[in-house]
């Protein structure tokens, strides 16, 4: 999981901007969504070794869920735009068994889809909260959750799921063009596989 907690999920390295708004359910209505929230957030992006390899523009689409239990299962589906950093390609590591580059220049552009899935337990969840910038995973959760509410995707826990595909444009003079990260569980249970690359050698 190293290039998903570094990003989408935790964003720790989390650069210009995170704004929070709720969504609109359409049909004419008003009033926000009650189990439905939109965050823009702009970020650096690691790669499977844990290096800065791209800055991405998410829009995060947060689905919620309340279960008879009292939990709550969240769907979080990203659509992104990146822009390259120079370095290590994002595919480059050990545990990463496909065809791979090396290196990524800076300055390659392409796109960026995905979702992670888990559960929400210990909290409430507020539409209406807002979330302070920058607005990453774990700020999310407690900003519309509460301060003492646990996500299955930031524990020692099979109950999480997530993929994310990444391509870049044509013409770009690139080797590899596709990476994908997918896996689940999480902490001592994560299971997650890395294909292809974004590279430029």
């Amino acid at each position: 999981m190293k290039r998903f907690i570094a990003l989408p999920v935790i964003a720790v390295a989390a650069l210009a901007l995170a704004a929070f708004a709720l969504a609109n359910p359409g049909h004419g209505h008003k009033q926000p969504h009650p189990n439905k929230a939109t965050i823009m957030i702009t970020t650096a992006d690691n790669g499977c070794a844990g290096n800065p390899w791209a800055t991405d523009t998410i829009k995060r689409t947060v689905k919620v869920h309340k279960k008879k239990d009292g939990s709550y299962r969240i769907r979080e589906q990203d659509k992104a735009t990146f822009v390259t950093l120079a370095g290590v390609s994002p595919g480059n590591c050990p545990e990463n068994k496909s065809k791979h580059g090396t290196a990524i220049t800076a300055g390659k552009v392409g796109t960026m889809r995905g979702y992670i899935t888990g559960t929400v337990t210990g909290g409430t969840f507020n539409p209406n909260a807002t979330c302070a910038s920058p607005c990453g995973q774990t700020a999310f959760i407690a900003a519309f959750f509460g301060p003492t509410a646990q996500f299955s995707c930031l524990t020692n826990s099979k109950d999480c799921k997530f993929n994310y595909d990444y391509h870049a444009k044509k013409n770009q003079g690139l080797l590899y063009r596709h990476w994908r990260d997918k896996g689940h569980g999480a902490g001592s249970f994560l299971k997650e596989t890395f294909r292809g690359d974004i590279a430029t050698a």
